[in-house]
């Protein structure tokens, strides 16, 4: 008969129930896993405790990555008292007492950390709040936000915290927590190679999604090891993170863009699928796309802006998911196109000068004169008409009287670009002949 004060068999009974990410949260930070960019011993956090001199934090980063755990683990760390809330369910009353519990525990010789989750869902008052707490010690305050801090919290604020960067989990990472699972676990999971890489990329650099997944398998009633067909026959396969209205949004479009500016027809390709994937509209793409062509290629490839808006009209024709296709066969041809952004770059020159020189008329012989008062003022006097000049040309003035003349368009010599670079020096040297005649 087992001895009635024995609870040892009772806890491990009620361990063996508690969520497998709750079982293996890190004790210490050295058991974290990931994150040396700002854990090691040279990254902020390891300076900051080394010194002995802790400011507050705000982390920045996907889910599943340890923001939580870090600040439980930098209160114990630095003795102080842990107090977590979530900005989804605290309103102003509840902070209140938050901060009346951390004056008192103060005036008793102890400190707050208080670790505010998805801080970026406070407003600006709420926000503004903390301050006065933050800069009397009443508090050490550790955000966390998964949307770009820059943008979502109060200047105030981030002038009186640094902002660290947690990153998403790669792939030895996650191998490494795979393994610390089934330590915990006693066994092995009963899956393959290609299976188990598999389960790791399901993961999405999300260390919490992964411990849920081997969870389930882990369940499971097989002595077989697993193939990757059996292995997504079983699981959901977990959505990519996206945010149409977020950062992630933003970072991809970028990442888009970018690739078609640099040539790459299969980074773009890819980023152009992980958005559609992630439910963007394509209608949104096509728009970002025809920009591409006018603000990247231009005049290098005139064409390229007729292929966009003709993607996009199969695309109003078609619907989905032909429609689609019609959409990334631009997006190749726009990588793979010559670029140049001389035309972009001589608009905004223009636009600058418009600014400088608003309110100067064209000069008097390039207006019209419909009336005679307007004849009898000079306006059109002296009006070359090009095609009565010799090669169609006059090399006359069309800035205002006064004005510098200016070179707004560079072209490239890329792509059609470069035969419009000829053209443009053929006139120079034409204007020039002109004027010293």
């Amino acid at each position: 008969m087992a001895d009635l004060f024995d609870t040892s068999a009772a806890t491990s009974a009620v361990d063996a129930k508690r969520p497998l990410a709750d079982r293996l949260r890190p004790q210490t930070l050295g058991e974290v896993i990931g994150q040396e960019q700002v854990l090691g011993p040279d990254a902020p956090l390891g300076v900051m405790l080394a010194s002995g001199s802790l400011s507050s934090l705000i982390f920045w980063g996907p889910p599943g990555v340890g923001k939580t755990t870090i600040a439980r683990l930098l209160a114990d760390e630095t003795d102080l008292h842990f107090v977590q809330i979530s900005a989804i369910f605290t309103g102003m009353p509840d902070l209140r007492k938050v901060f009346e519990a951390a004056k008192m525990r103060r005036q008793n010789g102890k400190g707050t950390l208080l670790f505010v989750d998805e801080i970026h869902r406070f407003n600006k008052a709420q926000q503004d709040g903390f301050l006065p707490h933050m800069e009397d010690g009443t508090i050490l305050l550790v955000g966390a936000t998964t949307e770009n801090p820059s943008f979502e919290l109060n200047a105030a604020v981030l002038s009186r915290a640094q902002v660290l960067i947690l990153t998403r989990l790669e792939r030895d990472d996650l191998e490494r927590l795979a393994q610390r699972a089934e330590t915990e676990l006693g066994k092995e999971l009963p899956l393959d190679r290609e299976a188990r890489e598999a389960l790791l990329g399901m993961a999405d650099g999300d260390g919490r999604a992964l411990l849920n997944l081997i969870e389930q398998i882990a369940a499971w009633k097989t002595d077989a090891r697993l193939s990757v067909d059996d292995l997504t026959s079983r699981l959901m396969k977990r959505a990519a993170k996206y945010d149409k209205s977020g950062d992630e949004h933003y970072n991809l479009i970028s990442a888009l863009h970018k690739s078609v500016r640099g040539s790459d027809p299969d980074a773009a390709l890819y980023w152009f699928a992980r958005m559609l994937q992630g439910g963007e509209d394509p209608r949104y793409l096509a728009r970002r796309i025809t920009r591409m062509a006018v603000e990247d290629i231009g005049l290098a490839d005139p064409q390229a802006h007729r292929v966009c808006l003709d993607a996009w009209e199969t695309y109003e024709r078609l619907g989905s998911p032909e429609g689609e296709l019609a959409l990334s066969q631009a997006v190749a041809y726009l990588a793979l196109a010559p670029k140049s952004n001389a035309g972009y770059v001589a608009y905004k020159a223009a636009v600058n000068a418009a600014k400088k020189n608003g309110s100067a008329p064209p000069p008097a012989h390039i207006l019209n004169a419909p009336t005679g008062l307007m004849k009898e003022q000079g306006f059109g006097a002296g009006y070359a008409y090009d095609h009565d000049a010799e090669d169609g040309f006059s090399g006359q003035n069309y800035f205002p009287d006064g004005m510098r003349r200016e070179t707004f368009y560079d072209p490239v010599d890329r792509g059609f670009e470069r035969d419009l670079k000829k053209r443009v020096a053929y006139f120079e040297g034409l204007r020039a002949k002109r004027n010293a005649e």
